[in-house]
């Protein structure tokens, strides 16, 4: 399957519900999406879905497309989630232009909003404690209770409230509520909080306000107050669309945000939650959000991931209202995809053995053409060099070749990559007996990898110079669970005992051909063989780069747990 193939028979429902209202009159057309991250942690890659679906729709139908953060809870949120949030907003290639906004920004309008519910009786101060109001909310088969400060009158409640904004009480001691109905079938819609106290400084308006109105208060304001059309969002907010709607009806003039819900991004051996994963950053079992096994936006980054690839990925899973899980394998497909193209090709050798050309002249370096992507033959060829002793992958020899072992062993005869044929005639050991070089002979008449006499090697391998190779760190990043749902470990259970042990695994001896000597941070390569890999954005190793894996040639995940079963 193609990625155009994938991204062609992908449904999108939104985008057909858009389609219809135009259709029938219902829209102008002028759509206004917005993605309004709560600035609480880094994005993982469910809200590049979001990110991608919402610009998306803005750029399919000639619209515009907001950024927003959701920054109404000081205790949460940091300056630092808010640059990390834009950075891998922009490098996802979503463009918000001057369309930025901060939930902070209508703190005011929010305040004067509560004002306008408590004079049309549909707002109260209550003073039920967290577990009272608990009590009183029931339960899904049994209706509320009404709060004993439900009835305070208009002019009581505004006195409270703007006592409440004056920083007169504690926190805790009084939240504002919505007055709706506490026998209704929806729990949302049984007087929900709409204003709580924090005596907390906020990280943009500072210590101005000591109130801060909640998420579902605050974000449909937000919506109508930018006027966005369509408010799109995951299906978990399905339950709090009719209070989303009751707010706006009672609030604002027509036309109001339409609120369209759409099932979730979850990927397989990993975990999708903010909490698990801030746990996982602070109980040191990764090194940080940007660590590469981490799902999240910042860690694909680092790992290497183009942002293309991610967008088509998040194009070819669909738009549909069914939660799923999705495999982790369609996500690498499309990564490969992308790199296949894209990537420089490389030698690199990861566990090396020494190879002695016993019949190359001592001093003689030759430069052998290779060729940098076939995919793509505007990337050229590049110069690498080839001398008398060469480091070859030790699962690359066999002593005792099976029947089936088409590359280095006694007696037998391979093809080194752009180079020549070479054919094994000794072995050096140590004490141990450990095999610590191969000696072979070259053919001169083979280079370039052709035997002018026709005579063909079913086996290609590849290698690097030793006197021009340099060594550095390799890091083999792999899943970071080793069960596809952690969302299914039964309650009670800790999710942190299925991590993957070998979710890291790192090589310190890689031998590089010297043009990676001065490979930028951030590029990406095929290493011949090996799979994908990237330059570390951040680590050296002993001043030299780190290499990151950002996934395999092949899913041999896939085939290692079907060994297991």
């Amino acid at each position: 399957m193609s990625e155009n193939e994938a991204s062609s028979s992908a449904s999108n429902f939104i985008h057909e519900i858009i389609d219809e209202e135009i259709r029938t009159g219902k829209s102008d057309g002028k759509i206004v999406t917005r993605f309004p991250p709560e600035p609480n942690g880094y994005l993982h890659i469910g809200h590049a879905k979001s990110i991608c679906l919402n610009y998306g729709t803005a750029q399919k139908y000639g619209g515009t497309f907001h950024l927003r953060f959701d920054d109404t809870n000081p205790t949460k949120e940091d300056t630092e989630y808010v640059e990390s949030i834009m950075e891998d907003v922009r490098w996802l290639g979503a463009d918000w232009k001057d369309k930025l906004f901060f939930a902070s920004d209508y703190f005011e309008k929010f305040y004067e909003y509560a004002v306008q519910l408590i004079r049309l009786g549909k707002a109260y101060v209550c003073e039920l404690s967290d577990s009272e109001m608990r009590e009183y909310r029931g339960t899904l088969t049994t209706p509320g209770k009404e709060s004993p400060y439900r009835n305070r009158s208009v002019e009581e409640n505004l006195d409270l409230f703007a006592r409440m904004r004056a920083g007169e009480f504690a926190d805790g001691s009084k939240v504002l509520r919505a007055k709706i109905d506490m026998a209704s079938p929806n729990i949302h819609m049984r007087d929900p909080v709409i204003y709580r106290i924090r005596h907390t400084s906020h990280h943009r308006s500072g210590d101005k306000w000591c109130i801060y109105p909640m998420y579902d208060f605050a974000h449909p304001l937000e919506d109508a107050i930018e006027h966005i059309t369509h408010s799109i969002c995951t299906l978990e907010f399905e339950i709090h669309r009719p209070f989303y709607d009751w707010l706006l009806e009672n609030l604002t003039p027509a036309p109001r945000p339409r609120q369209i819900e759409f099932a979730r991004l979850n990927l397989t051996n990993t975990v999708m939650s903010k909490r698990k994963l801030l746990e996982l950053v602070k109980e040191r079992h990764v090194s940080g959000w940007d660590d590469p096994r981490m799902p999240t936006i910042s860690a694909f980054r680092r790992r290497g991931v183009p942002p293309e690839a991610i967008r088509a990925f998040c194009e070819g899973v669909g738009v549909t209202k069914y939660n799923s899980l999705t495999d982790l394998s369609l996500l690498e497909y499309y990564i490969r995809e992308n790199l296949n193209r894209t990537a420089k090709r490389v030698m690199v050798v990861m566990n090396p053995l020494k190879v002695i050309l016993d019949n190359y002249p001592d001093d003689l370096v030759e430069e052998m053409d290779a060729v940098n992507n076939p995919e793509n033959p505007d990337d050229g060829t590049r110069k690498v060099p080839f001398s008398k002793v060469l480091y070859i992958e030790r699962d690359d020899f066999r002593e005792d070749a099976p029947k089936k072992f088409y590359r280095l062993a006694p007696g037998a005869e391979v093809r080194l990559r752009y180079a020549y044929f070479v054919k094994c005639v000794s072995v050096d050991r140590d004490a141990d007996g450990e095999i610590t070089a191969v000696h072979c002979t070259y053919d001169p008449e083979t280079k370039g990898g052709n035997a002018p006499d026709g005579r063909k090697v079913k086996g290609t391998i590849h290698w690097v110079s030793a006197k021009h190779a340099f060594s550095t760190e390799v890091r083999l990043y792999d899943r970071l669970f080793t069960i596809d749902n952690v969302g299914d470990i039964p309650d009670g259970e800790d999710y942190r005992a299925y991590l993957n042990p070998d979710s890291l695994k790192v090589v310190r001896n890689a031998m590089m051909e010297p043009a990676l000597a001065n490979a930028e941070k951030g590029a990406r390569f095929q290493f011949e063989r090996i799979g994908y890999f990237c330059v570390d954005s951040r680590d050296t190793f002993e001043g030299k780069a780190v290499f990151n894996r950002t996934v395999q040639l092949k899913d041999s995940w896939a085939k290692i747990e079907a060994k297991k079963n």
